[in-house]
């Protein structure tokens, strides 16, 4: 694999300015990259706004479906658990089906589960509603990288492109809560939410130009028979787990997952067009987008996805003020997220997501203390460095996935990394309702546990991202 660095990339663009880019075979030239850019932007902040909407609106569900304490981990960790078995699925899929077509089915299939999961009527079919909101979702982050590729052949036009793209996943982090904070019922905001993804599907059918990978041979169905039944029961397991790991449902639930691992293991070693190549594990960039994918979510998702309900049910405030409150985080990540392209050829991605990392890890510990004296101005600071931490994360973030594999393979690399980000996020979210929920001192002291053990692991991934960097 070649090693990337942005001043080399950047410097072979300024030399073959006028040099038209070649398509791979069954790939059309790209007819209106700028359009494949909102597009494909628009329908990941939507994917994301869905993604986050629980964040605040939490307590009312839970309400109106009467979910139990114990069952309130499957409210946020249903998408999450969609996107992880999926990811990796969807994005080989569409680098053999056709990036165009799993991105427009993606996206419908996205407005029409979110619209269902508004008029459930019970904690389950909530559930199930969102782990189909997140299958939906995979699909859209999975081929909208593969397509950005396509359409922004040029290293420049890349750079430019995967940029405004991971912006627009913090921004779709800081829309979601307003949205669903500031509309009259948390049915209504999913209601809302699936009727945006149903606009964006109809605005992509024309101007989006197929692509695919140029390797052929069959899509590898059985290596995603194997995978995805995989995932569905690791992340079940992490999320069952925060009752108790020692219960038999979570132990048969994990002898599962390694199982039908190592039956992908050896499926993947088998056929002829694997859904990932597992050479690339060798490969220390691939380890680095990998590693920093799950410590994002394990850290920064883990944490802020739980926090706006603890600020509600300690501090009081309502769904809209806690939005409001958390659209300095959000707000703060998508626009620094959005000029980090100007850090390119000066701070490699891997230098970028470890400086994020601490960011994080610094701006939790500031809030150490803050519920307990029931202060939301003491939240500030931390929420300002959090908020730089997570736009230099998911600036870096969706560059490193597609520079860490063979650009034909880039909704592969894209799902992949963002595979290893949802099962972080559900082992995140679990254990940060765990440490809330179950300290004997309290909400307050649960919290302050909870991002102690936050900022940790971001001080880990920081240290793993830096150790995994390529050999001279």
């Amino acid at each position: 694999m070649t090693r990337f660095n942005e001043r080399t990339l950047q410097a072979v663009d300024a030399a073959a300015p006028h040099t038209a880019p070649r398509t791979a075979p069954g790939t059309e030239a790209p007819r209106h990259p700028r359009a494949t850019l909102a597009l494909t932007s628009a329908a990941t902040a939507v994917a994301l706004m869905t993604y986050t909407a629980p964040v605040v609106t939490l307590p009312d569900t839970v309400a109106a479906l009467h979910t139990p304490a114990s069952a309130q981990a499957w409210l946020l960790n249903g998408t999450p658990l969609g996107l992880a078995a999926l990811l990796l699925v969807a994005g080989s899929l569409a680098d053999d089906y056709g990036r165009r077509r799993i991105f427009l089915y993606g996206t419908l299939a996205l407005g029409l589960t979110t619209a269902l999961g508004g008029l459930s009527t019970s904690t389950w079919q909530f559930t199930l509603a969102r782990i189909a909101q997140g299958a939906a979702s995979a699909a859209i982050l999975a081929s909208s990288l593969g397509l950005l590729v396509a359409a922004f052949p040029s290293p420049r036009g890349r750079l430019h492109a995967t940029g405004v793209w991971g912006a627009f996943v913090s921004g779709g982090i800081a829309v979601g809560p307003l949205v669903a904070g500031a509309l009259p019922d948390w049915r209504v905001a999913y209601g809302v939410l699936g009727a945006a993804a149903l606009v964006v599907a109809g605005a992509a059918v024309r101007p989006l130009t197929e692509s695919r990978s140029p390797r052929g041979g069959r899509p590898d169905i059985l290596g995603a028979l194997t995978f995805g039944p995989a995932l569905v029961a690791l992340v079940a397991a992490l999320t069952l787990g925060r009752d108790g790991w020692l219960r038999a449902p979570v132990g048969l639930l994990l002898a599962a997952a390694v199982v039908l691992l190592a039956l992908f293991t050896l499926v993947e070693r088998r056929v002829r067009t694997p859904m990932i190549d597992l050479d690339l594990l060798r490969h220390r960039r691939f380890l680095a987008s990998s590693a920093a994918g799950l410590f994002t979510g394990l850290t920064v998702i883990g944490l802020f996805s739980f926090f706006p309900t603890v600020l509600q049910q300690a501090l009081g405030l309502s769904a809209m003020n806690t939005a409001w409150l958390f659209l300095l985080w959000s707000g703060l990540s998508f626009a620094v997220a959005l000029q980090a392209k100007r850090l390119a050829g000066r701070v490699a991605p891997r230098l970028q997501l470890a400086i994020g990392f601490l960011l994080h890890a610094g701006g939790a510990l500031t809030m150490l203390g803050a519920i307990g004296a029931g202060s939301w101005a003491r939240l500030l600071p931390g929420l300002v460095l959090g908020g730089i931490g997570s736009g230099l994360l998911n600036a870096a973030l969706p560059l490193l996935a597609v520079e860490s594999v063979p650009l034909a393979r880039a909704a592969m690399g894209s799902g992949a990394q963002q595979t290893f980000r949802y099962i972080g996020s559900c082992a995140g979210v679990a254990l940060t309702i765990a440490l809330v929920t179950s300290s004997s001192g309290g909400l307050a002291r649960g919290t302050d546990v909870a991002i102690v053990v936050s900022a940790a692991l971001a001080v880990v991934g920081a240290a793993s991202v830096l150790a995994l960097r390529e050999r001279a």
